[in-house]
């Protein structure tokens, strides 16, 4: 049946209407996924020079076996913002003779179809054969090996559970995000610390490697879990009274993503079929150039980063304040439509934030080809990404219930002041000013690196509670509605 599953969907991939730009959309994502790829194994190769130098008054074993859980901590959080179960690809099959367990095992096995999977065998295995190997013999290695594995599985079906399970309960998440807050606070008191806990678990397993048996057995546990959830909630979950069925997006990678992600895929369209929010996206690209002109030599190594924070979060999120200042003007045109539609305000936003997420992703990325002049600037870059995501796609949406200019999404970016509104200036304020004056409370004591983890610290903490940020724009858009729609029509 498995076979039968990959068939439809290799045919539903080729009949496609737009199968054209999906496989140029593949070609892009995979190149970006090699590159990331292409880093980790060089990480992986080259960690044996590299934890002497990042802890240079720690042993090689005690720094490589705390880094261990810290990464599947941020795995964890990764995968909560950007991994989805492919479930709506199953709805025709849910009212023929194909049996739940079949449909779930299916999807088990295409969710493991990620690059989240691939990165921690490029990141770990070389030490594990490199420098373990030669320390403590081939079974300590295979112990690793088992715990890795059994780790990166633990997170890719735990997220899927969890996702699953906020459907039907909005709390759980809720609870979730206190509990993964609360542990973040922790660590970043110093009230525990999870390098330490994961240099005492993996110094266990090398002392006894059959602890190792631990992770998969917890792993097991949840894939479990996860499965006889999934088969007694399929057909409720998927064919609800409040859903409908899901239309082409054209774009496969949104499919993932349910009816947020048809909405992303709409707005992509509107991005690229129209000359005024494609213009306006591509000058984020522009921005890219900043870097030579901010990421001096003599700044770099004084470790003075506030004007370099500048450039970096330009660089990072000028997509998102772009395309953003103008929203939900974009949409001006048959913004009507729009409040006559079945939509759920909340996927509405959620689509944004998505498009959003994705774009400053890809800047990011590309922006992290500085790294060749400076290693700190990958750090400075990560800080400023946590904070357009965090904070900066919270603020241009929340503006937006306040835009009421229309805008011609045919006439060109260039010298058009139309849509133009206080709305828009305003924004730039905070854009530009918070993380500065967040960074320089620190470095005013002396303390740049103390000043880059608060202004990370504090967009990963809006990042978690983008469940509530979401909730709380969609009551203001669905109060100011018909305002806006009132300002469109003039």
């Amino acid at each position: 049946m498995l076979s039968t599953f990959l068939s439809h969907q290799k045919k539903s991939f080729w009949r496609s209407r737009n199968r054209g730009g999906s496989i140029a959309a593949q070609v892009v994502l995979g190149l970006f996924m090699l590159y990331f790829l292409v880093i980790a194994a060089a990480l992986g190769f080259g960690m044996t020079v590299l934890l002497p130098k990042v802890f240079p008054k720690v042993d090689v074993m005690t720094s490589f076996n705390g880094i261990i859980l810290y990464y599947f901590a941020f795995d964890f959080l990764m995968r909560l913002q950007l991994q989805e179960l492919p479930t709506l690809s199953i709805i025709p099959y849910l009212h023929l003779k194909v049996s739940k367990s079949k449909i779930v095992d299916f999807l088990n096995i295409k969710a493991l179809f990620s690059a989240f999977n691939l990165w921690p065998f490029l990141l770990f295995l070389p030490f594990c054969f490199i420098t373990i190997a030669k320390q403590h013999g081939i079974l300590v290695v295979l112990a690793y090996i088992l715990s890795i594995f059994s780790l990166m599985l633990l997170n890719n079906y735990l997220i899927l559970f969890i996702k699953r399970k906020s459907i039907s309960n909005i709390l759980f998440t809720l609870g979730g995000l206190v509990v993964v807050s609360g542990f973040a606070a922790l660590e970043y008191f110093k009230i525990i610390s999870i390098t330490a806990a994961s240099d005492i678990v993996f110094r266990a397993i090398t002392k006894q490697p059959l602890l190792a048996l631990i992770f998969p057995a917890l792993t097991y546990l949840v894939y479990k879990i996860n499965s006889v959830f999934l088969r007694k909630n399929l057909y409720v979950e998927e064919l609800s009274a409040k859903q409908e069925k899901k239309v082409s997006t054209d774009y496969p990678f949104f499919n993932r993503f349910g009816k947020v992600g048809v909405l992303a895929a709409l707005e992509l369209k509107l991005i690229i079929r129209h000359k005024r929010p494609r213009n306006t996206v591509l000058m984020g690209t522009i921005i890219l150039a900043y870097g030579f002109l901010f990421y001096k030599p003599q700044v770099l190594q004084t470790n003075s980063f506030g004007m370099m924070l500048f450039a970096a979060v330009f660089m990072t999120g000028m997509s998102i304040i772009s395309y953003g200042q103008f929203m939900f003007a974009w949409q001006s045109a048959h913004f009507d439509g729009l409040l006559s539609k079945k939509i759920d305000f909340k996927d509405f936003i959620k689509a944004k934030f998505l498009l959003f997420t994705i774009a400053s992703t890809l800047l990011t990325i590309a922006a992290s080809f500085y790294c060749f002049i400076d290693a700190k600037l990958l750090l400075l870059h990560l800080v400023a990404y946590l904070y357009n995501i965090g904070f900066t796609t919270v603020m241009v949406l929340f503006l937006a219930t306040y835009n009421y200019k229309r805008i011609d999404v045919s006439r060109s970016a260039s010298f058009n002041w139309q849509g133009m509104g206080a709305t828009q200036w305003i924004s730039i304020f905070p854009f530009i000013l918070l993380p500065i004056l967040i960074y320089w409370a620190f470095n005013l004591f002396h303390l740049p690196y103390v000043g880059l983890a608060a202004i990370g610290l504090f967009g990963l903490v809006m990042l978690l509670m983008r469940g509530f940020w979401v909730n709380f724009i969609a009551k203001r858009l669905e109060q100011q509605r018909y305002k806006i729609a009132e300002g469109f029509r003039e």
